[in-house]
């Protein structure tokens, strides 16, 4: 049996041609869209569409938290190799678009002065043409009239071309564009056509039914005696077939594109299906860094030059105090490890003396308890034995028997404790004489009288109780 699968060689082909093709995927660029603050439903939306237009180099299933900060973004579009951020937000006043360069910037805002979404601009149409796998490769960017004087100007076709990657006209494969992104500039009134279409090549120079022939969807013939007649007459088909093609939009392919009828070196019409978002831009300012630097230029504010010096002069100083502060941070950072690793130190030498000496005294003899110490026990070991003598014999010990209890109990007791008085025998208290009775019960027992029952009298008497 001969070996299956793969050789090594084809292995090792398919090896080198996954790597090449995902460092082609990571040096194409890629963007984050998203929406920031409290945008509404339209404004979701518009952005959900604008991600579509930036498939396939988009993060289609992206979600964005009122808890992430534009901080947050940046730092997770690192890793990511994403290169720009289209941010859509709105105010009472308009809807903006900020478009950024990461990570340097700049950052360019527009003002969206018109928008449509796709589901409108779908729905008045008569005849759409969308599918998914228009949206597996990247829309064909095309600028208009940006050839007019001014750095804003070219700052903006830069920066709408590096959104999409870059194409070679000799080697581009005409089946991978299946879509256009058209942006055109208006000089009189200073703002931006945005307009998202769908690609379709159909050949030219056939009659209506053998184009109807060439379509999936084949005609019918039920009321024609020949194709012939179909032919010839184009019998069958609706006026709303015929075509709008022309000199505008008819060429000759360099290629074969996917299509029937459209073969190399034959005459084929270009047309072009809009499929939305539909938007009207205008340029409000441009800044340097992300979101937060100098503003390079403002369609509504201009400002001397004596007043862009001062404010580079204020944003120099802050840097400064910002770095000045950073290097205080680090000098007391640094000062406070020292010390910490001199109390270590300090603190290790003065364990190691104490196990030392710890060490060298094990063979001296133990000097025992000091005299004040052994002064105390013995006389608690005397007031124990005293204590024992009165529980056992009832009457208190002589003095000569306990000497210590004795000298204390004359100097007033032991410190801490009550002297206790003795108790007053019957017939013994002043002015009682030899009448004297117990005390009456206090507390919740006084007028309580205790009766025993016949059961318990049983019981006191000895005699068996009846069951």
């Amino acid at each position: 049996m001969g070996q299956s699968g793969r050789s090594r060689h084809q292995k090792r082909a398919r090896a080198q041609a996954q790597l090449r093709n995902l460092e082609a995927y990571a040096a194409q660029p890629h963007s984050f869209v998203f929406t920031r603050g409290r945008a509404g439903r339209s404004v979701q939306q518009l952005s959900l569409d604008v991600r579509r237009v930036m498939e396939p180099l988009t993060a289609s299933r992206l979600q964005v938290r009122k808890k992430n900060s534009l901080k947050d973004c940046v730092a997770v579009a690192g890793p990511l190799g994403v290169t720009h951020f289209l941010v859509l937000s709105k105010t009472d006043n308009s809807v903006y678009l900020k478009l950024m360069r990461l990570p340097g910037g700049p950052t360019l805002t527009f003002q969206i002065n018109k928008y449509t979404l796709v589901r409108d601009v779908v729905s008045s149409l008569r005849r759409h043409r969308m599918h998914e796998q228009q949206f597996n490769h990247p829309p064909l960017l095309v600028l208009n009239s940006f050839g007019v004087q001014g750095m804003h100007i070219k700052l903006m076709a830069t920066m709408f071309q590096n959104l999409f990657p870059s194409l070679n006209v000799h080697t581009v494969n005409l089946n991978t564009i299946k879509r256009c992104l058209l942006i055109n500039y208006n000089p009189d009134s200073q703002e931006l056509d945005f307009r998202h279409y769908s690609i379709k090549v159909v050949p030219v120079g056939a009659s209506r039914g053998m184009k109807k022939l060439l379509q999936e969807k084949f005609p019918n013939m039920s009321r024609l005696q020949d194709i012939s007649e179909l032919l010839a007459t184009g019998v069958a088909l609706s006026e709303s077939e015929v075509e709008p093609d022309g000199e505008h939009n008819i060429t000759e392919l360099p290629q074969a594109v996917a299509g029937r009828g459209n073969m190399q070196a034959q005459q084929s019409a270009v047309r072009l299906t809009e499929i939305g978002p539909r938007m009207t831009l205008q340029l409000i300012k441009i800044q340097e860094g992300v979101g937060n630097g100098n503003v390079l230029f403002h369609s509504f504010v201009h400002k001397t030059e004596a007043e862009l010096q001062a404010i580079l002069a204020a944003k120099e100083e802050k840097l400064r105090l910002k770095a000045q502060r950073q290097n205080q941070q680090a000098e007391n950072l640094q000062r406070k490890q020292e010390l910490r690793e001199a109390h270590k130190k300090k603190s290790l030498a003065g364990m190691k003396r104490a196990r030392a000496g710890a060490e060298g005294d094990s063979d001296a003899e133990d000097p025992g308890a000091p005299p004040e110490a052994a002064g105390a026990s013995q006389n608690e070991e005397e007031e124990d034995d005293a204590e024992y003598f009165r529980q056992a014999v009832g009457e208190e010990p002589d003095e000569d028997m306990f000497p210590r209890v004795g000298k204390r109990r004359r100097l007033g007791g032991p410190p801490g404790k009550k002297q206790r008085g003795k108790e007053q025998r019957p017939g013994s208290g002043k002015g009682q004489g030899g009448n004297w009775r117990p005390p009456k019960p206090k507390g919740r027992f006084q007028g309580v009288k205790t009766k025993l029952g016949p059961r318990a009298r049983r019981q006191d008497t000895g005699r068996p109780s009846r069951t």
